[in-house]
C-alpha cells in the first residue's frame, strides 16, 4: 500500500523549492497572484525551519547569466542555505540537485516552483517515477497562463503527485496543538495570517 493515501508527517519529508526567481515571478499569470506566492513560500520557509525540515532550494540559469538569483525576500529566509544552480529546465536531470535530494534522506518530497507547467511538472513527475513520493503546494506555485497551470495540476495529479495548500499543508505536518512542535506552528501561523489579509486588503483597494 503506498504511504500516499495517509496524511504527512513533518519527520517524512523535504521541502524543495524551484526558480523562485525574478524572471519566473514577472510572468506569473494565474490564479494566486506573485505576491501571495511569495508569502506562501516564505510562510513554507519558516514552518520548515521550524519544524527542522530539511530544505533544498535551486535555481536555473544564474551562473550562465541568463536569469537573476532566488528573489531576495524568499532568499533572506535561508541565509546562508546553498543554492543549486542549473542548466537544466527539469531540475531531477542535474546532478547536484540529485545529490541535494538524496542527502535529505527523505523518500516524500513537498515541491514549490515557478513556473508550474515546466519546473515543477518536470521534476515532479520524474521523482514520481524514480521511486519517490510528491506533494506538491497549489498556492505556492504558478503559471504562465491559467490554463497551463490548470494543465499541469492535472497532469500531476494523473501522475500521483498529491495537492495541497500552504496552510494546510503546515497544519497537516504537525497536526496536534499538543505535539512538541505546537508552539513553534503556532507563532509562524501567527506570522502568517496577518499577511495574508494585508495582501487582501491591497487587492481590494486596487
Amino acid at each position: 500500500m503506498s504511504l500516499s493515501r495517509g496524511v504527512w508527517a513533518l519527520e517524512d519529508v523535504a521541502l524543495v523549492l524551484i526558480d523562485y526567481q525574478k524572471e519566473m515571478f514577472e510572468n506569473v499569470r494565474s490564479e494566486t497572484s506573485a505576491d501571495l506566492i511569495d508569502l506562501n513560500v516564505r510562510f513554507l520557509i519558516k514552518a520548515a525551519k521550524s519544524f527542522d525540515v530539511p530544505v533544498v532550494l535551486s535555481t536555473v540559469g544564474v551562473k550562465m547569466g541568463v536569469n537573476g538569483p532566488t528573489r531576495a525576500s524568499i532568499r533572506d529566509e535561508l541565509p546562508g542555505h546553498a543554492v543549486i544552480d542549473r542548466s537544466s529546465m527539469d531540475a531531477w536531470e542535474d546532478a547536484g540537485f540529485r545529490a541535494a535530494i538524496e542527502k535529505t534522506g527523505k523518500k516524500r518530497l513537498i515541491f514549490g516552483a515557478l513556473y508550474t507547467e515546466i519546473c515543477l511538472a518536470f521534476p515532479v513527475v520524474d521523482a514520481l517515477r524514480d521511486g519517490f513520493e510528491a506533494m506538491f503546494v497549489v498556492d505556492a506555485v504558478g503559471g504562465m497562463s491559467q490554463l497551463a497551470h490548470r494543465t499541469a495540476i492535472e497532469r500531476l495529479t494523473a501522475a500521483g503527485a498529491i495537492p495541497n495548500t500552504s496552510l494546510a499543508l503546515v497544519t497537516e505536518l504537525f497536526r496536534d496543538w499538543k505535539s512538541p512542535v505546537s508552539d513553534k506552528a503556532r507563532d509562524v501561523i501567527k506570522w502568517y495570517l496577518p499577511e495574508v489579509q494585508k495582501l487582501a486588503a491591497v487587492a481590494a483597494g486596487a
